[in-house]
């Protein structure tokens, strides 16, 4: 148990790393078609079937539903982005919370699950000096993987801004 606890703990601190790291300078609608049309690449290339979404405030700046996707896909994806909006964290972040406390959402936060997706897939977009303006999310693969395409896609994006 005690491995375990540790375990989760360096998964929470790990993710917290990254919504620290991944910051951006500034994010408009050039930033989203690049960070967006930059995932379906990848994503058609490695026929991954999902769907990419990404948002500034309430104005859907990117969207794409790649090949195998489904509505269920568009509906994890809004209650991802649901959850980041009400807590300012990753998806992941908040499922892997809720994972080390072993409670669900409800239990925790008296949110129904039917409309906050605590699962993996669903990044805030964060600009420097100002905080939380939007999400990247990706929906249709497993949470973790569906969290590492959208942390990747930050990553490469930033690196080319510096």
């Amino acid at each position: 148990k005690l491995s375990e606890d540790v375990y989760m703990d360096n998964i929470l601190k790990q993710l917290i790393q990254e919504e620290q790291e991944l910051q951006f300078t500034k994010f408009n609608e050039d930033t989203a078609w690049l960070i967006g049309s930059g995932l379906v690449e990848k994503c058609t290339r490695e026929g991954l079937p999902v769907t990419i979404d990404i948002m500034r405030g309430e104005h859907q700046l990117f969207h794409a539903s790649l090949r195998g996707t489904s509505a269920d896909n568009e509906e994890w994806g809004k209650r991802k982005v649901r959850l980041v909006y009400r807590f300012g964290h990753s998806s992941f972040y908040i499922g892997q919370l809720l994972k080390s406390k072993g409670k669900s959402i409800e239990e925790m936060f008296l949110i129904p699950e039917s409309q906050y997706a605590p699962h993996g897939g669903c990044f805030p977009i964060i600009v420097k000096g100002t905080g939380m303006v939007g999400a990247i999310t990706v929906s249709g693969l497993p949470q973790e993987e569906d969290h590492k395409l959208v942390v990747q896609a930050i990553r490469n994006y930033l690196s080319k801004e510096k």
